[in-house]
């Protein structure tokens, strides 16, 4: 069945073999596995490992299998004698150095390290920079396929395989020996540079076709192959020889050289100034608080020549969005759109906490007795569990019922609600439980804790591991809610703990798992296959099951008071939303290609994306495998509500009409941007339908039924605890927050609201904004706060009446980033001097009517000293609007697009505000004289 899914799909190229699935049914996903959480060392050499109240075994049940090759042969990690002890970060982009799943390919299948490509191969490593998407499978799949312009190495090697020698974050070196050779090469996300040390032969780079040389300075040199721009470092007193495709240097008893792809020629001089600040690791380091999520991505390096450390570093779309720190003119391709160059060893990204609730608030818009009688057809159904055996069916099932138990406790069904705790416990309890017909076994070759009965690879391919265990993880946190003597460490939480240590494992020194197996912190998300065996790179398909493990380690750390696990998990969900956001669906509509003819992708690549599972061109299925398990984790959606309106008129264009057979999960993913429709959908049904399998009518009703009442998931404005959230309607804001702690707390919203929640409890809210905004929040008029007014005015006068003004079209011509025909506003004669940590903030209503495709943006600008000369502009990322009559709100939220300039002391200045449409034909509107039409300056 794969290889026909692999041919209708255009993916019949690849190696075979990833994670099928039953073309019946309704989910998986594709692999992730491994990591770890908290030291611990390797377990002991016995039968039955003790784990609290459970335990897991140390060797596979009979007539199982551990990790193979495709022919079924076992296989151990291919790595070197000085990483032989450090556990393997598998499910990476470029896991198959380390897993050899074709016998046939001892080296590897290509890496995408964007912006370069590699793949290793027995004289060194082939190096590509793809700049033209290809689509293919009849417009289904575009990709940005790795093609060698060069391969970088020694002379004469020759090595019978490559092994990985050494990695960190998102870095890795790969190594060769022949015998009589040794060559190293590191590589990563983001590194325009290759560092290469090598011993027992002179430097050799093989370019694919004859090179063009443009600068030749002895030890560096300047090349161009197949249009793309080299630049080649020796050692200083070395000389590079040109003859036809190779290209020597002798290293004059040194070991290292260098090469970096070039944005353009003229960047030479500023690359080399970083040619031999060899890059020696990469580490990512985050804190969630007060609402915000930081994460500083930082590389360490050594000087081999001089005394230069810093570098160059390519940041993707999802991270550049999210910071503030300076960029260079310099850009890239690659399959997730621009990327943007900084020249330093760090950068750091800040994003708002996108909260988790374990059910949402209790509503008027739900019938008790009618959703108690649909908890019961769950809680008393002949089989809960639907005949689950394997860990992902298990997981699905144990999901569907923990979606269930705050309902449940909401409307006062507290029998039930503990009839589906029992379930729950007793399910985990035998899986937790070595020696029975379902068990967890820890392989000490590859580091990892997998589920017996296996399923989709999780054994023999490493596959799926986040995907499977983060359904255990969710209900073992709404257990926890419940019972917490139950997730005990001496009890049942050591258990979870390994699930979380194979999974997503925050400790760089455990022995037992490797860190963030699964999750590529740079990338932005998590991958699905543990050897990455494809030409196209490593995948992941149900980035929503992804999320999933996020959310639940947000609740399981509330739950059980580790802060740590909880902020690791607010970090992991929002980054991975970004990064959905872009990569899945194309929410900016800057990611994919023009000649691509979809709004979303079913499975982002290493190369590209594919509009397509791995079981079923089923339309529905493509646009839900993203979207589910339905839970108080997927709120995030809600940030990009015309993405999702896109996404489900692409699904019945394709579909032919609604959805069938996975109703039930559009229609709650419907419900994040339009609850009205969402809900008509529902009653057109009445509940005669027959629900996902990770689903029920009991958790649909509720969803659709309590958004339709509070509004969808207003994202403009998050809590300083990770389980708040707040929804919209009618500008009617409600505030939620579930406080797990021992003590009662006060929640503090964004835009100024305060909630107090008593302990172990859920509280809701509703009602205007609080009267103390947060700094980055603009709320009524002051000193520094100014409305818009009708007729190009800036004011902090609160008296004048509202209205709107009209904003200009595009006329059909992209005007990102350069103001055309824009509606001006201006305060003339300010003075002020720069508030420490504050930055611009503004808050517009706008409309585009029923116009599809337009895209207001802003620039704001300073005249210090009102002598008509702007010192200072920052240009905001335009805000795709919906084609749907009504306000929506854009924010400086939507991210810094460019910064020109710097703030100093205002005296007698200038502010002004410009708002245009960047993007399609048509005119829209933006409020004036409104607490929503605003501009907060960072002055006092």
């Amino acid at each position: 069945m794969i290889e026909v899914l692999l041919v209708r799909t255009s993916l019949s190229r690849l190696a075979p073999g990833l994670a099928a699935r039953p073309a019946a049914a309704t989910l998986l996903a594709i692999a992730v596995a491994a990591v770890g959480l908290g030291p611990a060392a390797s377990p002991a050499a016995a039968a039955t490992i003790p784990a609290g109240a459970g335990s897991y075994s140390d060797s596979r049940p009979a007539g199982t299998s551990g990790p193979t090759t495709n022919t079924g042969a076992p296989v151990t990690p291919k790595l070197t004698t000085a990483a032989r002890d450090k556990p393997v970060p598998t499910n990476d982009w470029w896991s198959s150095l380390a897993y050899q799943r074709y016998g046939d390919n001892p080296y590897s299948t290509p890496m995408y390290g964007h912006p370069l490509t590699y793949q290793a191969k027995a004289s060194g490593l082939e190096v590509g920079y793809p700049t033209t998407p290809a689509i293919v499978g009849d417009g289904r799949q575009y990709e940005y396929a790795h093609k060698a312009d060069l391969t970088v190495g020694l002379s004469g090697l020759n090595s019978p395989d490559t092994k990985a020698d050494a990695w960190s974050d998102w870095t890795v070196t790969p190594y060769w020996a022949d015998g009589s050779r040794t060559f190293r090469a590191t590589i990563g996300h983001g590194m325009p540079f290759v560092y290469a040390k090598g011993s027992g032969g002179d430097a050799r780079i093989t370019t694919a076709s004859t090179p063009t040389v443009f600068s030749d300075q002895g030890n560096v040199l300047g090349i161009t192959v197949a249009g793309h721009h080299y630049a080649l470092f020796a050692p200083t007193g070395s000389d590079w020889n040109v003859s036809g495709t190779a290209i020597t240097a002798g290293l004059g008893g040194k070991d290292y050289f260098s090469l970096a792809v070039l944005p353009s020629t003229d960047a030479l001089a500023t690359y080399r100034k970083y040619a031999f600040s060899f890059v020696t690791g990469s580490q990512v380091a985050w804190q969630s608080t007060g609402g915000t999520v930081k994460a500083t991505y930082s590389l360490t390096t050594e000087a081999k020549e001089g005394t230069e450390r810093g570098t160059l570093q390519a940041l993707y779309r999802h991270q550049w969005l999210h910071t503030t720190d300076a960029l260079t003119p310099y850009t890239y391709v690659s399959p997730r759109g621009t990327m943007k160059v900084r020249e330093s060893a760090s950068f750091t990204t800040s994003q708002k906490n996108n909260g988790v609730v374990p059910a949402l608030p209790a509503s008027s818009g739900v019938d008790k007795a009618r959703l108690a009688g649909y908890l019961n057809e769950v809680a008393n159904a002949s089989d809960p569990f639907s005949g689950a055996a394997d860990t992902y069916w298990t997981g699905k099932a144990l999901g569907r019922l923990a979606q269930l138990v705050p309902v449940a406790d909401q409307i006062g069904e507290t029998a039930t609600r503990d009839k589906l705790l029992g379930l729950m416990k007793g399910r985990l309890q035998e899986w937790f439980t070595a020696g029975g017909a379902s068990e967890f076994s820890y392989d000490k070759d590859w580091k990892t804790l997998t589920g017996y009965p296996a399923s989709y690879g999780s054994d023999t391919e490493l596959n799926d591991h986040h995907f499977h265990y983060s359904y255990y993880v969710y209900a073992a946190a709404i257990i926890a809610q419940y019972d917490q003597a139950w997730a005990a460490d001496s009890a049942w939480g050591t258990m979870i703990k390994h699930l979380i240590r194979d999974t997503a494992n925050p400790s760089r020194t455990d022995s037992a798992y490797p860190f963030l197996r699964g999750f590529d912190v740079y990338a932005g998300h998590s991958w699905a296959s543990g050897h990455q065996g494809f030409a196209a790179g490593n995948n992941q398909e149900s980035s929503s099951e992804s999320i999933n493990l996020s959310a639940g380690l947000v609740l399981w750390g509330a739950a059980t008071g580790d802060t740590n696990l909880r902020d690791l998990g607010s970090f992991l969900l929002t980054t991975e939303s970004e990064a959905i956001t872009q990569y899945w669906f194309d929410a900016s509509q800057q990611v994919f290609p023009a000649s691509f003819g979809h709004d979303t992708v079913g499975m982002v690549w290493g190369s590209g994306g594919a509009y397509s599972t791995w079981w079923t061109a089923n339309p529905e299925e493509i646009h839900g495998i993203n979207v589910l398990p339905v839970t108080g984790g997927s709120l995030h959606l809600a940030r990009e509500k015309a993405a999702i309106k896109r996404n489900i008129a692409e699904m019945e264009r394709e579909n032919g009409g609604p959805a069938q057979e996975w109703r039930d999960l559009l229609w709650q993913f419907e419900s994040l941007s339009d609850p009205v429709a969402a809900k008509a959908k529902w009653d057109g049904v009445n509940g005669n339908y027959t629900p996902e399998q990770g689903e029920s009518k009991a958790h649909t009703y509720h969803w659709i039924n309590t958004l339709n009442t509070v509004g969808a998931p207003d994202m403009t404005v998050s809590g300083d605890l990770p389980t708040s959230a707040v929804f919209s309607k009618d500008g009617t804001r409600t505030y939620t927050a579930h406080n797990h702690g021992s003590t009662a707390r006060t929640v503090t919203f964004s835009d100024g609201k305060t909630l107090s929640v008593p302990a172990r409890s859920t509280a809701t809210s509703t009602g205007p904004g609080g009267s103390n905004p947060d700094p980055e929040e603009p709320g009524p008029s002051t000193g520094n706060t100014f409305r818009l007014k009708s007729g190009g005015v800036l004011t902090t006068a609160t008296t004048d009446p509202a209205g709107a003004d009209t904003i200009a079209s595009a006329d059909g011509v992209n005007r990102d980033g350069t103001p055309y025909r824009p509606t001006v506003y201006e305060v003339k004669k300010v003075n002020g001097k720069v508030a420490s940590g504050a930055a611009t903030a503004f808050r517009l209503r706008v409309d585009a009517g029923t116009k599809v495709g337009l895209a207001p943006q802003v620039r704001v600008s300073y005249d210090l000293t009102g002598d008509g000369t702007f010192d200072r502009a920052e240009t905001f990322r335009y805000f795709a609007t919906d084609p749907v009559n009504g306000w929506e709100e854009y924010t400086q939220a939507s991210g810094a697009q460019a910064t020109t300039g710097s703030l100093g002391e205002l005296r007698n200045g200038t502010v002004r505000l410009e708002i245009w449409n960047a993007l399609g034909n048509g005119t829209s509107q933006v409020q004036t004289g409104t607490d929503a039409a605003v501009l907060k300056i960072p002055y006092v």
